[in-house]
């Protein structure tokens, strides 16, 4: 006989079933509360802050610039300026650029941005004077370098170029001290003992000129504008032989009209006339509007003209010729006005 449980025991076991479903649920759901699993969310990455993109942009320029890649590095220049406009050292590399390509404007422009930022930073300050000063805006140019001067005042390049733009003013009396702190700071440059020996000269002061132009030729090669410029104060001076000698070393390395005017000069003094007078039309020859030559011959023909008696009209004919001609060019020339008036 088959034994039924009754329905205690059938509800006894539902009621355990149960039980167990329901402990095993509420543990799910206790597991669920305790570790969630996140949602999945698409995240948008955040823009690269600027001042990053400025200067990945200057890192390029630069690699660029030493590449020789001169356009390209100048417009990641222009780049990281435009990303962040207070980036000094972008200015600098953009002006730099700007500046050995020949373009002046926009090298100041760019040194004088950087200056602005930055007062303190020498270069931003010399490199505007420098810019300035090719710009012939000789006044402010004095202003930058006296700025830079006031961070560095042993720097050389400052304190010549300084020097050299009073010079080009017509102030040499202002240029003296920092021409002679140039040459105080680099005893063997020959363009600092130069520039002192042109101030010298400006100021009158032409024995400190020879020596100082005598020490820039055993410090330098010689070049055309340094010999003239011996030779100037040489003759200043009354020192005619070496003024011919120095001539003749200038005209050996390059034939010029000023070069022969200067020769006949030193001749004519030395009562050499016709050597004079065929280093005059020397002169004429390379440039026949060198009115200082034409004046050289007028005056050689004179001299012929008056110790021929008078009789060489000729020379006079040729003289009062000249004389005009060089008054057509310059009229500012109250001497050869009398000349004239007194043969013509």
């Amino acid at each position: 006989m088959t034994c039924h449980p009754g329905p205690r025991v059938f509800l006894s076991r539902l009621l355990t079933n149960l039980s167990a479903a329901a402990l095993l649920a509420a543990s799910l759901s206790a597991c669920n509360i305790l570790d969630p699993k996140p949602p999945v969310e698409l995240v948008t990455p955040e823009p690269e802050p600027a001042i990053n993109q400025a200067d990945q942009a200057l890192s390029r320029a630069e690699a660029l610039k030493r590449q020789g890649m001169l356009d390209k590095a100048r417009e990641e220049f222009e780049k990281a300026i435009a990303i962040n406009p207070n980036l000094t050292v972008a200015y600098l590399g953009a002006g730099d650029i700007y500046r050995e390509q020949g373009d002046y404007r926009n090298a100041e422009s760019r040194y004088s941005r950087a200056a602005q930022i930055e007062p303190g930073n020498f270069d931003a300050q010399y490199l505007h004077g420098l810019t300035l000063q090719l710009l012939n805006r000789l006044g402010e140019a004095v202003r930058a370098y006296l700025r830079a001067l006031t961070i560095r005042p042993d720097d050389f390049s400052a304190n010549l170029n300084l020097a050299t733009a009073y010079l080009q003013l017509g102030e040499p009396a202002q240029a003296l001290p920092y021409a002679q702190r140039a040459v105080k700071i680099d005893t063997t440059s020959g363009p600092a003992r130069t520039n002192l020996g042109s101030v010298f000269a400006a100021l009158g002061r032409h024995s400190e000129a020879v020596s100082e132009y005598q020490q820039a030729s055993e410090l330098a090669d010689l070049t055309p504008p340094l010999l003239l410029n011996l030779a100037d104060s040489l003759g200043k001076i009354g020192r005619y032989e070496e003024m011919v000698n120095t001539l003749t070393r200038l005209l050996e390395l390059q034939p010029s009209a000023a070069g022969f005017e200067r020769l006949g000069s030193a001749q004519f003094r030395l009562r050499k006339y016709p050597e004079a007078e065929a280093a005059f039309r020397n002169s004429i020859e390379l440039d026949p509007g060198y009115f200082p030559a034409l004046n050289g011959v007028a005056v050689c023909c004179l001299n012929r003209y008056v110790w021929s008696d008078k009789t060489d009209e000729a020379a006079r004919t040729e003289a009062v010729d000249l004389f005009r001609r060089s008054l057509a060019i310059d009229k500012r020339q109250p001497k050869i006005v009398e000349l004239l008036s007194r043969y013509q």
